[in-house]
């Protein structure tokens, strides 16, 4: 380590400052270039399901609502709703999924017994985040002030604003929107499914 930095300390007599600083340049713009694209890559979603874990668990029962089908034809993929936009979050959030990365590796949900029996864990990890983001990924798409109660059903129109005068957010009200949701019996034993 010290030879490397006394070669960094070390003025050069083979190459001038402008090179050097040129040559920095062009390899700083190739790393970030790099990792640019492989972030992008990694928010597609055959990404997401290119593990048997998702495809067989939670992205056949997405299939069947209303954010992968729908009369629009517009569809919320996986990075819409589990990836956020803005760079610094997105960066976060990467971040964080390298512990997906390491429970793929050890085999925590290989199996859809696995994935059941984790399925409540998992969720509050996602309903989590998504309360203390206000439910972010959500306001992509669904905008308040672009709700049109005059479409909605009465008990819909009530129920959204009552939440929104108690200060609540998407995920509140709506979870279970795209996959199934976990036995709650653990959170409230009162409850079915």
């Amino acid at each position: 380590m010290s030879k490397i930095w006394q070669w960094l300390k070390t003025p050069s007599a083979k190459y001038s400052a402008g090179f050097l600083i040129s040559l920095s340049f062009i390899v700083g713009i190739l790393f970030w270039g790099g990792f640019n694209t492989a972030m992008e890559l990694s928010n597609q979603e055959s990404f997401c399901i290119s593990c048997h874990e998702m495809e067989e668990n939670v992205y056949k029962e997405y299939q069947d609502t209303v954010h992968y089908s729908n009369r629009s034809g517009v569809r919320a993929t996986c990075p819409d709703c589990h990836v956020p936009k803005v760079w610094h979050h997105k960066v976060m959030r990467k971040i964080r999924a390298t512990n997906e990365l390491l429970h793929k590796a050890l085999g925590t949900i290989d199996t859809p017994e696995k994935f059941e029996n984790k399925r409540l864990e998992l969720a509050h990890h996602v309903w989590d985040e998504m309360k203390a983001n206000d439910s972010r990924e959500c306001r992509n798409c669904h905008d308040y002030e672009s709700m049109d109660y005059l479409s909605q059903r009465s008990r819909s129109v009530k129920q959204h604003i009552k939440g929104f005068d108690e200060g609540k957010t998407c995920i509140d009200c709506h979870k279970g929107i795209a996959h199934s949701l976990p036995n709650m019996a653990t959170d409230d034993p009162s409850a079915t499914r």
